[in-house]
């Protein structure tokens, strides 16, 4: 399985060339269902069921009337034929029917004897009929408190402003119940946040996804959609009412795949996105990912955050036509170099190209994460197949410090250990595990300075496992520099901790 970036392709000749045909829509309409068969079966009606029929007792209710003589009396007509030779009769489901006055579905015999009056009943004392009222009440409240319980509406979501670390006011939601989300409240606080950004040079060009961070148009995004039509391109970002605006790059940032875009005279009006922190996130958390898919503005889809702090390398090598991120559709050449490699937040919310950029948010609307690329399952199967359920997004805890850095300087600086690694696998006690496997120090770098060794086995970074050397470097590029963090290594056959704080990265 490879990644790939989540943009759309940059050779077509203008935008609405390439732009895939609707979808046939099926009518799927509802079957009729026939009349059940009859039976034959009488059908009991309320007015007329066993329970409101006298019982077959041979006595009279205390109600009932004394019954006339056979001679005087009609019986009712139920089409069930006449008496046999020993004056029996069939009820409705064709059994004899035995003795009784007049019981539900039968004829009475044919010589009835008087029957005597029913005896009067002793009366219930005080505490019986006490005991019935008080049982009636509790029943009552019951049945009271249950329908109350079950007619009572869920408790309705809200939306409240809150205040950025930047001064910026941005909306958030209060859910009435966090176990079924208000999706419907937290598309409409996010919408306006979210942008869609159209990058063209000449006949080429692509689309993709933006976030607004700040008051002052400051439009956070992917490195590959900013610089996506190459240096001389036109940029122009289309907000969520419709208004668009010319904007030009600040700073882009290729080994994390960030860029930061700035509006040519923003509006007053724009409403920044809610910022979260990715270090809260748990896997199982229901999240939305909005941006603006195959140049559909404005899409919103659901699902869960599936993993945490997942490698994900990408290629943003030069294609042909001297643009920057691995473009569907685009035969490139790939170095190691130009590996992006992000401890990314995997979701199954549906993500495709286009949403490159957009924004990944949790139920109150606080955006943790830039939605970045998406699983494919390889040219033989279709790469480009779009959403198979597996995307990644950069968390917005390094997303921000970029971007902070990018508006403030233009540029970003990324925090190292100084080691170069490979994958192995180690004796850990009595099992086996994966890990980075040091290969070699460099003078002068953190990871000298703290004492880490060639053949040194890393299998955690503050106790985060670290499986692979993909794992090791997106784990160091998630920190900021002069962060001290606690690298467990293996070494021989024992297990240690060394603490290594990280500097800067030359050049």
């Amino acid at each position: 399985m490879t990644q790939q970036d989540i943009h759309p392709d940059p050779t077509r000749t203008s935008p609405g060339e390439n732009a895939p045909e609707p979808p046939a829509h099926q009518w799927f309409g509802s079957r009729e269902q026939s009349a059940a068969p009859t039976t034959g079966i009488p059908v009991q009606t309320p007015e007329q069921s066993p329970e409101q029929a006298p019982a077959q007792t041979g006595q009279a209710s205390p109600t009932q009337a004394p019954e006339a003589p056979e001679s005087n009396r009609t019986f009712p007509s139920y089409g069930l034929g006449t008496p046999d030779a020993n004056q029996q009769r069939t009820d409705w489901y064709g059994t004899p029917a035995t003795g009784g006055n007049g019981g539900y579905g039968s004829y009475p015999p044919p010589s009835p004897t008087p029957t005597p009056a029913p005896k009067a009943k002793p009366n219930r004392g005080l505490g019986q009929m006490t005991a019935v009222a008080i049982l009636a009440a509790a029943l009552a409240s019951g049945g009271t408190y249950a329908a109350t319980r079950y007619a009572t509406p869920a408790p309705s979501s809200s939306p409240v402003a809150t205040t950025q670390s930047n001064g910026s006011t941005s909306p958030q939601v209060i859910q009435g119940n966090a176990s079924a989300p208000d999706w419907t409240a937290t598309a409409k606080a996010v919408a306006p946040s979210v942008v869609s950004i159209a990058v063209t040079s000449g006949q080429t060009g692509g689309q993709g996804s933006g976030v607004i961070i700040d008051n002052q148009g400051h439009i956070l995004t992917n490195n590959h959609v900013a610089t996506g039509a190459g240096a001389d391109a036109t940029i122009s970002v289309t907000l969520n009412d419709g208004r668009t605006y010319d904007a030009k790059i600040v700073g882009t940032d290729p080994s994390t795949d960030l860029a930061v875009l700035l509006l040519n005279n923003p509006p007053s009006d724009l409403v920044p996105m809610s910022i979260g922190d990715s270090s809260q996130v748990v896997v199982g958390q229901p999240v939305m990912a909005i941006g603006n898919p195959l140049g559909l503005s404005g899409t919103v889809t659901t699902g869960i955050v599936s993993a945490l702090d997942r490698p994900v390398t990408t290629q943003a090598a030069e294609s042909p036509q001297g643009q920057q991120g691995q473009l569907p559709g685009t035969q490139q050449q790939q170095t190691a170099s130009d590996s992006v490699v992000t401890n990314a937040i995997q979701t199954s919310a549906a993500i495709n190209p286009g949403n490159s950029g957009g924004a990944l948010v949790t139920a109150d609307g606080k955006l943790i994460g830039i939605n970045s690329s998406i699983a494919s399952l390889g040219s033989s199967a279709g790469s480009q197949s779009g959403n198979i359920g597996i995307g990644f997004a950069i968390p917005v805890n390094e997303a921000k410090s970029i971007a902070d850095q990018l508006i403030a300087t233009g540029t970003a600086q990324h925090a190292y250990i100084g080691v170069s690694a490979g994958d192995t696998t180690v004796t850990d006690g009595n099992s086996k595990r994966q890990a980075a496997l040091v290969q070699s120090v460099s003078q002068g770098t953190p990871a000298a300075q703290a004492g880490l060794q060639a053949q040194d086995a890393v299998i955690a970074i503050d106790g985060k496992p670290i499986d692979s050397s993909e794992a090791l470097v997106a784990n160091i590029h998630e920190h900021k520099v002069g962060d001290t963090v606690t690298i467990t290594v293996i070494r021989g056959s024992q297990k240690q901790d060394i603490k290594v704080t990280l500097a800067a990265r030359p050049g």
